[in-house]
């Protein structure tokens, strides 16, 4: 019989091996709050927005909960409003406008194959639901390991993704690999964690093992091979010409 799946050790692993600055997050779909769950409570520009709020807090939210964001609720396939396709269809005009997104382009923004009741936030430690997304905030090094893991687990490369940022959800859920956003002007304005040094990279909840044997193991290479880099540098700036026998040697 398998051992439940405890979400604070993989959290715990996780921000340990990448020195994560901000917790992971949970992002998982239902169709209806899940008993013992509490319903979002508040109002944001964006559903961008609740992946910072869940570093610290579960909660659910509906379609009602993403009503500003008229683009979160297309990525993400909930139930439209009339305003709110109203606002889609205004918002689409805007960025045609200024050529930011042509019509030609809309096609390939990635939409959440499913349309969800629900969709839930919490901290990955905390995690009550299995999770389709693990959201993680980093910068260029982190995202380096991540980089290496995804090649290793996928046999290729993360998509580097930009604008909007929230379709970094439903490209991962519906692919099943992982992928780095870049974001885009209106997350990294309503995010605070989300500063210009600092990108998203999200992971596949089912693979979330299999990532972090990988994430462990890079973590331990990289550091190992960092120390090599560095000695042989010295040595050569110093005039020298090592073998690398020899910066192996140094290294003790």
């Amino acid at each position: 019989m398998s051992q439940p799946i405890s979400y604070s050790a993989l959290a715990n692993r996780l921000s340990t091996a990448l020195r994560l600055g901000q917790a992971p997050v949970a992002v998982s779909f239902s169709d209806s709050i899940p008993a013992g769950m509490k319903a979002y409570d508040g109002r944001v520009p964006a559903g961008c927005r609740f992946w910072q709020d869940a570093a610290t807090s579960a909660f659910a939210t509906s379609s009602a909960d993403h009503n500003l964001c008229a683009i979160g609720i297309h990525t993400h396939n909930l139930q439209p409003s009339p305003a709110q396709q109203a606002d889609l269809m205004d918002a689409l005009k805007v960025f045609a406008d200024l050529s930011y997104v042509r019509p030609e382009d809309v096609a390939a923004i990635p939409t959440l194959k499913s349309q969800p009741q629900i969709v839930i936030y919490s901290p990955l430690a905390s995690c009550t639901v299995a999770p389709e997304v693990v959201v993680l905030f980093v910068d260029a090094g982190q995202t380096l390991l991540l980089s290496e893991a995804t090649q290793q687990v996928e046999n290729q490369n993360a998509p580097a993704m930009g604008r909007p940022a929230c379709a970094v959800i439903p490209q991962v859920a519906n692919t099943g690999v992982a992928a780095l956003s870049l974001g885009c002007c209106g997350v990294r304005a309503y995010l605070d964690v989300l500063s210009d040094d600092i990108a998203i990279f999200a992971i596949p909840g089912s693979k979330l093992e299999a990532y972090l044997q990988r994430i462990d193991a890079l973590a331990g290479a990289n550091a190992v091979l960092a120390k090599f880099h560095r000695i042989r540098r010295r040595d050569i700036e110093a005039g020298h010409s090592p073998s690398v026998k020899e910066s192996l040697a140094a290294m003790a």
